[in-house]
């Protein structure tokens, strides 16, 4: 369920037995939803957010037509292959998981094409992130499971995907969830679940919680 290129890049993490924070990076460390409405822009489409999809949701300017899905997974990887190197940090981000790494194992789990994982190590380094950066596809609950088996300590998983969040419940349910929702026009389709440690749209909230689940506090 692991890519061998994922497995690669997960057996070259050494971690160090302390706390780990395992964390997404678009619409989490860096925007994505925002750059992406710009790229679809310059191609008069449109992404429409009355649900939590892009399948669907992008439509061109002219007849709101929706894109094929096809062309959807073509719009993506070009967008990844043009944009990775250039995106911006949510407010608090960087701080945050700087902050977190004094204490903690941090390590980035991204879901994008592995041709531009080059093209986001250097953009997260480029904001002061020096994190190892796992690129992943298909579900994240299998490479959880596998770190927090490695790091037998209190983890903490953070996303933005309710598809990544379940994953990560199924294979791995004591590790802690925590739902990061920047975009409340998305975040608005979502329901909360249950076993959430934490929902939040905003790092100076998640950050405190995270530090407090790992039992340190800043």
């Amino acid at each position: 369920m692991i890519s061998e290129t994922t497995l690669a890049q997960l057996a070259g993490i050494a971690l160090t037995g302390r706390p780990l924070l395992i964390c997404d990076v678009d619409e989490v460390v860096v925007h994505f939803t925002r750059d992406f409405e710009d790229f679809l822009a310059e191609r008069a489409l449109w992404l429409d957010t009355s649900s939590f999809a892009l399948n669907g949701n992008i439509r061109h300017r002219d007849g709101n037509r929706p894109v094929e899905n096809a062309q959807v997974a073509e719009l993506i990887d070009t967008f990844f292959a043009e944009r990775t190197l250039h995106m911006q940090p949510i407010d608090g981000a960087i701080d945050s998981l700087m902050e977190i790494g004094t204490a903690a194992d941090v390590v980035l789990l991204t879901n994008l094409p592995h041709s531009a994982g080059e093209d986001r190590r250097r953009n997260l380094a480029m904001h002061g992130l020096p994190f190892p950066v796992v690129t992943n596809s298909g579900p994240k609950g299998p490479a959880i499971r596998q770190l927090a088996e490695r790091a037998r300590a209190p983890t903490v998983f953070v996303d933005d995907s309710p598809a990544f969040i379940a994953s990560a419940y199924e294979h791995a349910p004591e590790v802690h969830l925590v739902h990061f929702l920047h975009d409340e026009r998305f975040a608005r389709h979502i329901e909360p679940f249950d076993y959430l440690s934490l929902r939040t749209g905003h790092w100076d909230e998640a950050r405190p919680h995270i530090a407090d689940l790992m039992g340190f506090r800043r």
